[in-house]
């Protein structure tokens, strides 16, 4: 496996483009395009939320019905969300447009949308946004970094990543764009993340390696505790690297999963250390738990609160706050017989042992503290199974991003 520059263009056969459209934002590009030019499988995951978003709605149904997808229109600025039966109008005269700008039935189109809550999105901008990235989408690395932006709301940074790997003897590419910064926690979060492959894979197999990679990846951040509306993570396969076609239980299976996992956890990495706000990425690996299912709760848990989150921000190695969320996570242990660290720097300090809080040097800690990325580490000391789960500290730039966002 091999990591390379570029995003969704680096497969072949997949174009893309990012234009600004108008939606919210202006003298920044606001719409995307990803482009396969033959039909691909796909499978997706969403958000957990109860309250979902019309383009989760329509893309849940394209493809659990649709024979294949060949496009995806993305807006950043308004989430069509809260929207009723507009919404899923304008998701299907999105999609239509589409359709007829590049020669598809209607439901090989899925839509991403992210943003404000509430507003209608205006479909005059839209269409001539659609019209504007057709005319411009490419194979190049560059079109595949403009949508990379063009889907950024809060972000400061753009998140693409690749990876090729040898599939039977064939180069297969993996490669992705995904945003997120707020409103981001484990189940799904306010992301949008797009994975494009040449690989031949069928849809079921597809399927089952998306969900189940997704449990120890994008189901492993958190940067507020807020599940959003809107999130979305979907894979499309467009079989162009004509590599015999992966099965289940296979050597091959494995190194693509290998691959489908790195891209998916770098990316998730990307998203909860470009927290709203945030000035460290924050790790918690957990390590022999009894049940793998209690060590991703656990984890998530101690990635997931917000005393925590705040003193890591203030260097406070308040290791309480750890205990704390082991203790409120729902996962059963013995607190007496435990350890907790914390790693950073090229040091490791034990913070608490066995029922009482370890002797540490707090310069030491602190300077941990103040490292841009900073883990914790749990060992249960009951069994062999591990989870890692990634999050931010919380600063006072969250409060800012998020008082006034909508306005």
């Amino acid at each position: 496996m091999q990591i390379i520059q570029g995003g969704v263009t680096a497969p072949i056969g997949f174009e893309a483009a990012g234009i600004e459209a108008g939606i919210k934002y202006a003298n920044r590009k606001d719409m995307a395009i990803i482009y396969s030019q033959v039909p691909c499988v796909a499978a997706g995951t969403f958000t957990s939320n109860v309250v979902k978003a019309a383009p989760v709605k329509w893309d849940r149904e394209v493809i659990d019905k649709s024979p294949y997808v060949q496009a995806v229109i993305i807006n950043t600025g308004i989430a069509n969300a809260g929207t009723g039966p507009e919404g899923m109008e304008c998701c299907q005269a999105t999609a239509a447009q589409a359709a007829a700008a590049l020669g598809l039935p209607m439901d090989a189109v899925l839509v991403g949308s992210t943003g404000v809550i509430g507003p209608q999105l205006p479909m005059d901008r839209i269409c001539k946004g659609i019209d504007k990235l057709v005319q411009a989408k490419t194979h190049s690395p560059e079109a595949g970094t403009d949508a990379a932006r063009a889907i950024m709301t809060t972000d400061t940074v753009h998140k693409e990543f690749a990876v090729q790997v040898d599939i039977a003897g064939t180069t297969v590419t993996i490669g992705s764009i995904a945003k997120g910064s707020g409103m981001i926690h484990p189940n799904m979060c306010t992301m949008l993340s797009f994975v494009c492959t040449d690989a031949v894979i069928s849809k079921e197999l597809l399927t089952t390696l998306v969900k189940a990679d997704v449990k120890d990846t994008f189901n492993m951040i958190s940067v507020d505790g807020d599940t959003s509306t809107n999130d979305s993570f979907i894979v499309m396969a467009n079989g162009m690297a004509g590599n015999p076609e992966i099965k289940a239980d296979t050597p091959e299976c494995k190194a693509f999963y290998e691959a489908l996992h790195l891209v998916n956890e770098t990316q998730a990495k990307a998203l909860a250390g470009d927290g709203e706000g945030a000035k460290a990425l924050v790790e918690c690996v957990v390590i022999n738990a009894d049940t793998k299912a209690n060590a991703r709760t656990l984890a998530r848990s101690v990635i997931s609160s917000s005393l925590n989150k705040a003193a890591i921000f203030g260097h406070d190695a308040n290791w309480g706050r750890i205990l704390c969320a082991l203790g409120y996570s729902g996962a059963d242990f013995d607190p007496d017989h435990l350890e907790v660290y914390y790693e950073g720097a090229g040091k490791k300090i034990l913070l608490y042992k066995d029922g009482l809080g370890a002797p540490y040097d707090e310069d030491e800690a602190t300077e941990i503290l103040s490292q841009p990325e900073v883990r914790i580490l749990a060992d249960m000391k009951m069994g062999t199974e591990t989870a890692t789960a990634w999050g931010c500290d919380l600063t006072f730039d969250y409060v800012s991003i998020n008082a006034d966002y909508r306005s």
